[in-house]
């Protein structure tokens, strides 16, 4: 039978050549190595410093804020003429105003008969087509803000109305 030669390894090089190589091998691997302990070194010294510096995690009090319950003024409702356009012609409303706390209800409490006045004023200075719309009513609703907000007193700071309900609106 006749057998294949066989393959001869090659020879391991031999003196200088051999002595060069091993060396750099070496260097190459420690280098990586020292690369990828300075990433890791760098990231985790990133995230230490970043909780550190004040990104605390919010405790469960901070992420659920309690949300204060609303205060709300109720009004006595208003009956009064609008401008004319065919004829005579009524409206009624009763409204609700919410307010930002407790202080603003006694507040405002305390200057009724003024607040009272100037929605009267305004509301009897509307048409009938002005306020018939939804569009219109939310028109009044602000304007209607506006006007309790207004400082009672020369010197006074502005009442903190957050928003008006209607609670009747009857156009007669």
């Amino acid at each position: 039978m006749a057998t294949a030669p066989k393959a001869v390894p090659k020879a391991a090089p031999k003196g200088e050549e051999a002595m060069a190589d091993a060396p750099i091998a070496k260097k190459k691997s420690k280098l990586k190595l020292v690369i990828i302990l300075l990433v890791v070194l760098l990231i985790g010294g990133g995230a230490a410093a970043y909780f550190m510096m004040g990104a605390k995690p919010k405790t469960e009090a901070a992420k659920h804020e309690i949300a204060k319950p609303p205060v709300f003024v109720v009004m006595e409702p208003f009956t009064v003429n609008l401008q004319q356009e065919t004829g005579e012609q009524f409206l009624q409303i009763a409204m609700t105003v919410q307010v930002a706390d407790e202080k603003e209800v006694e507040e405002i409490k305390l200057y009724l008969p003024q607040v009272r006045s100037r929605i009267l004023l305004l509301l009897s200075s509307k048409k009938a087509s002005e306020i018939n719309t939804a569009e219109g009513k939310k028109a009044l609703a602000g304007e209607i803000a506006a006007q309790v907000k207004q400082p009672f007193a020369a010197n006074g700071k502005p009442q903190e109305v957050k928003d008006v309900f209607f609670t009747s609106f009857v156009i007669q």
